[in-house]
C-alpha cells in the first residue's frame, strides 16, 4: 500500500484492537431493527458515532458554547481553543506540513466545489483540459463538467478496465502539456478500488498540473500521508469516519491555498473592510467565512482521537481481513456477481454486488427486514454503474465495528431473501 502508508513506522495505536470492546462504545449497535440485532453494513455512506464523539458534541453546547476568534471571555477562549486543537489533530493524522494547510468546510462535496470555484476557475482555461477517472463520485464530476463548459475546457477521463482497475497504459496521453488539475478518487465508494494517487502525481507534476484527491473513502479507513501521496489538494468528510455529519476537510498545499482567491465573503475571512473595499484574513480563515461548524469540528478532533488510539494499520488490517472473507462468501452464493477487484488485497472494505434475479431495491428491503443495513441504488456514481450494463447494485461496506458474524449474517440473508423469490 505505498500510495497510502506514510513510509515510517507502523501506527500501532494505544489502545488494543479488540471488536467487542469497540462495538460497545456505539450506542447505536444495540438497536432492535424489526426485532432483529442491527447488522450495519452502509458504512460507505456514513459511519456509526462512538460515545466518545457524541460526548465531545454534548459537552461543547453544556459547557463551553460560544463563537470563536471574536472573544476575550472564558467561554470564547475554550471554544476558540478546542476548534483550533482540532484542526491541529486532522493536520497530524494526515501529516499536513502546518496546521493553517487544514480548511474546515461541510464536507468532501463542498472541499472540491472549492477548488473548481477558486484554483481552477483561475487556471484553467480555453483549449486546457481536466483529467478525472470513470469511477468518481459525482461531487468529482459535475463540478468538472460544469466548469468546462464554461471556460471551453475539455474533460477527459482515465477508464476503468473490465477488472475494476484503473487504466493507466494512456496516462501520459491523457495527462498532458494543457492538462491543468487531475481529480481522483483515492478510493472507489462503488468498485472498493485503491488508485495509485502516487503515479497520478508524478504525472500530473511533470506536465505542470496540480492534483486533487476525493479521499472520502479512505482516510477513515487507512493511513493516508499527504506528503508521501504528495497531492496538491486532499478532501474528506468527517461522517465517514466516526465524525458528525456537516463538516469536512479540504487541505491543499500552503502556496496555493494562499494564491487562490476566497470562495465566500463574511465574518472572520476579511482582514480589514472599508466602505470602498476589503482585505483577506491569512489562512485558514480566508476559507471559513461566517461563524464555522465549531462542535462539530471538536466531536471530528475526538473522532481522530478514537482512530489514533486504535491505530490506523490496525483498522486497515482488520478491514481487509473482513473483507476478504466477506468476498469469498458472497461469491460462494453463486448468483452474484461483485464488482471491481476479485483480489480483496487490491480494494477496501466495499463490496458492490448484483443478483442474477434479484433487484437491489428489493433485497436492500428483504435484508432490512433481517435488521440488515446495506446500500442500494447507484451510489451517486451512475456513469460508473451503468457502465455495466446495470441500473443499480447493492453494497455492503464495513467499518471498524463489523465482524464475520455480520458477514454471515448477510450471506444467509441473501440466501433467505433468494428463497423467498424462488417461491
Amino acid at each position: 500500500m505505498s500510495d497510502s502508508s506514510r513510509g515510517s513506522e507502523p501506527d500501532s495505536g494505544t489502545r488494543k484492537f479488540d471488536v467487542d470492546a469497540i462495538r460497545a462504545d456505539f450506542p447505536i449497535l444495540q438497536r432492535k431493527i424489526n426485532g432483529q440485532d442491527l447488522v450495519y453494513l452502509d458504512n460507505a455512506a456514513t459511519s456509526q458515532k462512538p460515545a466518545q464523539v457524541i460526548k465531545a458534541l454534548t459537552n461543547y453546547y453544556e459547557q463551553t458554547n460560544a463563537n470563536v476568534h471574536r472573544g476575550v471571555h472564558t467561554l470564547s477562549i475554550e471554544a476558540t481553543d478546542g476548534y483550533e486543537l482540532a484542526r491541529t489533530k486532522v493536520a497530524k493524522f494526515i501529516n499536513a506540513r502546518r496546521p493553517e494547510e487544514v480548511i474546515w468546510t461541510r464536507n468532501t462535496s463542498e472541499s472540491l466545489n472549492l477548488v473548481a470555484a477558486t484554483w481552477a476557475e483561475t487556471n484553467v482555461g480555453d483549449g486546457d483540459n481536466i483529467v478525472i477517472t470513470a469511477m468518481e463520485h459525482h461531487s468529482n464530476i459535475v463540478p468538472w463538467q460544469q466548469l468546462a463548459a464554461r471556460k471551453g475546457a475539455e474533460l477527459r477521463y482515465l477508464a476503468a478496465g473490465d477488472d475494476g482497475s484503473l487504466v493507466v497504459s494512456n496516462l501520459n496521453s491523457i495527462i498532458d502539456s494543457r492538462t491543468k488539475i487531475v481529480a481522483a478518487t483515492h478510493m472507489s465508494n462503488v468498485l472498493g478500488t485503491i488508485n495509485p494517487i502516487a503515479l497520478l502525481a508524478d504525472r500530473a507534476h511533470e506536465v505542470g498540473a496540480v492534483l486533487l484527491v476525493d479521499a472520502a473513502q479512505s482516510v477513515p479507513h487507512m493511513q493516508v500521508d499527504v506528503q508521501a501521496l504528495d497531492a496538491d489538494f486532499l478532501c474528506f468528510s468527517a461522517h465517514k469516519m466516526l465524525g458528525p455529519t456537516g463538516i469536512g476537510v479540504l487541505w491543499g498545499k500552503y502556496d496555493l491555498l494562499e494564491a487562490m482567491p476566497p470562495y465566500m465573503f463574511g465574518g472572520d475571512m476579511i482582514f480589514e473592510v472599508t466602505y470602498e473595499d476589503a482585505s483577506w484574513n491569512d489562512l485558514p480563515y480566508k476559507f471559513e467565512a461566517g461563524t464555522p461548524n465549531i462542535a462539530d469540528a471538536i466531536a471530528t478532533g475526538a473522532a481522530v482521537d478514537y482512530l489514533t488510539e486504535l491505530g490506523m494499520d490496525n483498522v486497515w488490517q482488520h478491514e481487509q481481513e473482513l473483507t476478504a472473507y466477506a468476498m469469498e462468501q458472497v461469491l460462494s452464493l453463486g448468483h452474484v456477481k461483485v464488482l471491481g477487484p476479485q483480489n480483496p488485497a487490491l480494494r477496501g472494505g466495499v463490496i458492490s454486488f448484483i443478483h442474477d434475479t434479484i433487484h437491489p431495491h428489493d433485497l436492500g428491503t428483504a435484508l432490512d427486514q433481517q435488521g440488515i443495513a446495506i446500500r442500494t441504488g447507484h451510489h451517486c456514481a451512475m456513469p460508473l454503474v451503468r457502465s455495466f450494463d446495470v441500473v443499480a447494485a447493492a453494497r455492503a461496506s464495513f467499518y471498524i465495528y463489523n465482524t464475520k458474524s455480520e458477514v454471515d449474517a448477510l450471506v444467509n440473508g441473501i440466501r433467505e431473501t433468494e428463497g423467498y423469490f424462488s417461491r
